[in-house]
């Protein structure tokens, strides 16, 4: 890819081991420990400027301890300075898609978040772990399995970590229904219900454009579900069945609008998973056990997750969570970055996702199961 703005690219498309073995110390590991007060935080450059930047990733900076923002890349220069002084970032330490390298000579940047559209998060992460910056990417990874790899490798090779933002890894509910599984607290996990719906907007906007999404609803929704059914039972899936379909073959002529799959898993859990853009709203996911089950409703937003438990005759419904998943998320990164430890969700978690998400979408397109190495 050209060195372009995000916003030329968006223009010439035609738009205006899920880490579960570790379940049970990382809550504590999560909610973690008052960093060193003599230890500085790490820099972080936010790579792109849209709805998810402006209105998560960089409020969550000024709540963190031990990460902070220094930098800023974008293709609007008002725009930049404006998000710049908002949230006080040096002026000098604004960047756009031409001159992104030069980051390599700004010792105040050590972390590179690649908050753009899916098709451009491998070449901007390729380009930052070059530059000698650690990266953490947001999901998916990328639109290929291949762009993955190479993301997982060349940040290998240039000694830097990279991490995939699965941020419900890093969320206080989510990691106790992994603990409550993984120790069986429920008795065996037999099952896994797990959806995530809405109906979607803006027929141009470039979540609808196979070039730049890498597909519908399953990459952007449906690879929450996915996520849920790998880190609540701790497995790898043996096989996975798929269906997708649209009821607009206009509005969704590039992508899917709905996929069902069904993965398979070692121990026998069956996962039913479901991701749509024309349904309004589903957010969800439950898990049966032999002794009781748990369900999140909602599941996977950013805020006021609830979580509710059956078990020995006894129902136990938590109040909303306030939890800030991007703060809690990037603070993991630097404290691992920092201790020289293995973050919880890297590349390599999110390269197993994509041979997952590309399995569903050969599976929907065979009508057969498609086993899983």
């Amino acid at each position: 890819m050209d060195h372009h703005s995000r916003r030329d690219f968006l223009k010439r498309l035609g738009l205006g081991a899920a880490a579960v073995s570790a379940a049970g110390g990382a809550l504590s590991e999560t909610q973690a420990q008052e960093p060193d007060p003599d230890a500085k935080p790490l820099g972080y450059a936010v790579v792109g400027i849209g709805s998810l930047a402006k209105g998560q990733i960089l409020p969550a900076l000024r709540t963190t301890k031990r990460s902070r923002l220094v930098a800023l890349v974008s293709g609007d220069p008002a725009k930049a300075r404006h998000y710049a002084r908002l949230y006080g970032a040096p002026e000098k330490n604004i960047y756009n898609y031409q001159n992104y390298d030069q980051m390599a000579s700004n010792s105040e940047i050590d972390v590179v978040y690649i908050v753009l559209p899916n098709s451009m998060h491998a070449e901007y992460t390729i380009r930052a772990a070059k530059a000698g910056k650690h990266v953490l990417s947001e999901k998916p990874m990328a639109t290929t399995v291949k762009d993955a790899e190479e993301m997982v490798a060349v940040c290998r090779q240039a000694g830097k970590r990279l991490m995939v933002a699965y941020r419900l890894q890093y969320e206080r509910y989510n990691l106790a229904a992994m603990k409550m599984c993984l120790e069986k607290q429920l008795g065996q996990v037999k099952m896994i219900d797990a959806e995530f719906a809405f109906t979607i907007g803006d027929p141009t906007q470039w979540r609808l454009k196979r070039a730049i999404a890498g597909g519908g609803s399953l990459m952007d929704i449906g690879i929450y579900c996915l996520q849920a059914a790998r880190y609540l039972t701790g497995e790898e899936p043996l096989s996975v069945y798929a269906q997708q379909w649209s009821a607009d073959p206009v509005k969704f002529k590039e992508v899917e609008e709905n996929i069902a799959f069904m993965l398979r898993f070692p121990s026998g859990v069956i996962a039913n998973c479901y991701s749509s853009y024309g349904v309004n709203y589903i957010d969800r996911y439950r898990v049966g056990g032999a002794e009781g089950w748990l369900e999140m409703e909602p599941a996977y937003v950013y805020k006021g997750l609830v979580q509710r438990v059956y078990k020995d005759g006894q129902f136990t419904l938590t109040s909303p969570s306030t939890w800030d998943h991007f703060a809690a998320e990037m603070d993991a990164f630097s404290e691992a970055i920092r201790q020289d430890r293995d973050v919880r969700t890297p590349g390599e978690e999110g390269l197993r996702d994509m041979r997952i998400l590309m399995a569903c979408y050969e599976s929907a397109a065979s009508g057969k199961p498609i086993p899983l190495g």
